[in-house]
């Protein structure tokens, strides 16, 4: 097939071209950049199959090849990025969302948004089932990203119902692993940066927060499943690891991997911030038979050899 990944040159969607590379189709990789890198596809660019074009989904996009999916993974996905332009992470979910939606009905193609558990907020539910409503900000500075993923599953429905577009919604919670950007402002880059530098490990809070956090690999393992289930299997559904720890938890484990000096230090907790992430993937067990399978110290460890390469 001829498959279309935007944000492809991201942490995630980078994992997901080599996947789909791996498994034989053509793919093009849409990327603006922000937070992708082309150092994330360089190991694609002269494969044949693989075409990178620099584009943001804010944008028209057109393309005269006949695509047949479409991955919408275009979003910066850590609070230090997309607070830092709160308006375009809003049009990138609406606007550009509905460019992809528009593109994927002019090729007939099957689209797959990357939501996210974010759109849970600060969860009065535990662990999360999709049905949850969610408990989330509309004027706090999370919310551009929280509401405007809420808005592109909201739209993709509409797309579902008016043009018969045959959509797939995930819900993505924390994922790690190689490639991770190391000013990304999320727990487990934060943390490994930090303590192979040797320098403090930054807690926000006092540590009891909980995070769920599953390897890039079976993430993109999750993406491909639901992509390619049958056409009544809409979503959304959860997609994470349900094996919850504590921030004070990781960042001992962590500081344990590397043999790190580093000292742990304490910080106000940000606003609107998440006490509590887990996910209830029951439908993706049932329906998908998905469920993660790489244990955590070894998830780690990769993520970890990784950093220290690239540092």
């Amino acid at each position: 097939m001829r498959i279309l990944v935007t944000g492809g040159a991201g942490f995630i969607g980078s994992h997901l071209c080599d996947r789909l590379i791996a498994e034989g189709h053509q793919v093009i990789c849409v990327d603006n950049l922000f937070t992708g890198s082309k150092e994330n596809v360089a190991q694609l660019e002269n494969n044949p199959n693989f075409k990178f074009i620099e584009h943001d989904i804010v944008d028209p996009f057109f393309i005269d090849q006949k695509i047949d999916q479409i991955y919408n993974l275009a979003c910066p996905a850590s609070p230090v990025h997309y607070q830092s332009n709160p308006v375009h992470t809003m049009k990138a979910n609406t606007i550009g969302v509905m460019n992809m939606l528009g593109l994927a009905g002019k090729h007939g193609a099957s689209i797959l948004q990357a939501s996210t558990s974010e759109v849970y907020g600060d969860p009065e539910v535990h662990p999360q089932t999709e049905e949850y409503r969610g408990n989330v900000s509309i004027t706090g500075p999370r919310a551009c990203y929280d509401e405007g993923k809420r808005y592109a599953e909201t739209i993709f429905f509409d797309y579902q119902r008016m043009h018969g577009t045959t959509i797939k919604i995930v819900r993505i919670f924390n994922t790690y692993g190689p490639r991770m950007a190391f000013n990304d402002g999320r727990v487990i880059s934060n943390f490994i940066t930090q303590a192979l530098k040797k320098e403090p490990i930054t807690i926000y809070g006092d540590g009891s927060q909980t995070r769920s956090f599953c390897y890039v690999n079976d993430l993109v393992e999750g993406l491909i499943k639901m992509m390619n289930s049958a056409k009544e299997i809409t979503g959304p559904i959860n997609l994470g690891n349900p094996g919850e720890k504590t921030m004070l938890e990781m960042a001992q484990k962590i500081i344990a991997l590397t043999n790190s000096s580093s000292k742990i230090m304490y910080q106000v907790l940000p606003v609107d911030d998440p006490r509590r992430r887990c996910p209830d993937i029951a439908k993706a067990k049932t329906i998908l038979g998905w469920s993660p399978t790489v244990e955590l110290g070894d998830g780690l460890q990769k993520t970890i050899e990784d950093f220290r390469d690239r540092l």
